[in-house]
């Protein structure tokens, strides 16, 4: 089987921002977080050279958002993100936002990010609710969202920083990072990454494949706190869904279907059946339903619980890590799962 390497590995790299590709993420740019200085350095004798003209700053661009033009500034570097899925493309095209919102039931932004760079990113509200007083803190240049969840504040959100929207935050992931690649003057960096993601699965698949799994039936669940609690699938048109397809992967009936996000009413579990199950919980355990669940004698029944091959998963990486870091390091979790 060919090296994987870890997350750690991977994470490190990240961190360090030395623009190498290791096998399963492209790592492009470095990550810069404030804007710096232009002017030019004083010469020893203490005078200012005059010789070479100032730098020019970037033009502005204007990007084609869900919600119609917008203008940004040329190679924005403050960026405040409203969600996971942004905070990925930012993040893999090597620029550490200002500022984040992240998720109500979660302590912290997704941790398959170095613990150095979320350091650096304030905490502007959660995903859903960001505070304005927050964004306008940390004076942003550029703010990243999607209409679906953030179109009814734009009009807040533009008075602080141009406001790009994609329509959705999930299944168009791949579009949406071009969109974000553009935004953020990093055409050349989004190129590299979605090269090797393009190679990093067809290895993937390979691996798969000669270990006999690439028949295999694939489910997902995700135990989700309410009020009420519940528990989703997620069909082909939802991120899982399209990583799933890209490596060739087979689903069971209830999720092979051109849907997101599935509500699996009580008594149903049954139809998660699968070859493989991977399970996750946004929230605790126990409000979730996973705790009681897990215990129960229909998930004991289930063929696959019963061989063996129901595992659980990082809700934060499974279900929030939509972007292509996130994919890469899925698929590497995936290759371990079903490659051995």
């Amino acid at each position: 089987m060919p090296h994987q390497p870890t997350r750690r590995a991977v994470l490190t790299a990240l961190a360090a921002g030395t623009g190498a590709a290791l096998t399963g993420t492209a790592l492009t740019g470095c990550t810069t977080h404030s804007v710096r200085s232009t002017a030019p350095a004083a010469s020893a004798g203490g005078a200012t050279p005059t010789d070479s003209p100032s730098p020019r700053p970037t033009p502005s661009v204007t990007v084609t958002t869900a919600t119609g033009p917008v203008a940004v500034p040329g190679g924005p570097v403050r960026v405040v993100v409203l969600g996971s899925p942004e905070l990925d493309s930012a993040m893999t095209l090597g620029i550490t936002p200002v500022g984040a919102t992240r998720s109500a039931l979660d302590p912290g932004l997704p941790d398959y990010w170095p613990a150095s760079r979320l350091a650096e990113i304030a905490h502007v509200g959660d995903t859903g609710s960001p505070d304005p007083a927050r964004i306008r803190a940390v004076e942003p240049q550029v703010v990243l969202g999607s209409q679906d969840r953030d179109g009814t504040r734009l009009a807040t959100l533009q008075r602080i920083a141009p406001t790009v929207l994609t329509r959705t935050p999930g299944p168009p992931w791949k579009e949406n990072f071009q969109l974000h690649a553009q935004t953020l003057g990093r055409q050349e960096q989004a190129a590299a990454v979605t090269s090797e993601y393009r190679r990093h699965t067809d290895r993937a698949t390979a691996v798969i494949r000669d270990a006999g799994s690439g028949g295999r039936r694939i489910s997902v669940l995700r135990f989700v706190e309410g009020p009420p609690p519940g528990v989703r699938t997620y069909g082909r048109q939802s991120f899982l869904g399209t990583v799933f397809t890209d490596l060739g992967l087979g689903r069971p009936d209830l999720q092979n279907t051109a849907q997101d996000e599935i509500d699996l009413p009580p008594g149903q579990l049954g139809r998660a059946d699968a070859d493989f199950l991977f399970y996750a919980t946004y929230g605790d355990p126990g409000r979730a339903g996973t705790t009681a669940t897990l215990a129960g004698p229909v998930w004991q029944s289930l063929g696959v619980v019963r061989a063996h091959r129901a595992f659980p998963v990082d809700d934060q990486l499974w279900f929030q890590g939509v972007g292509y870091t996130g994919a890469n390091l899925l698929i590497g979790e995936l290759q371990r799962f079903l490659g051995g």
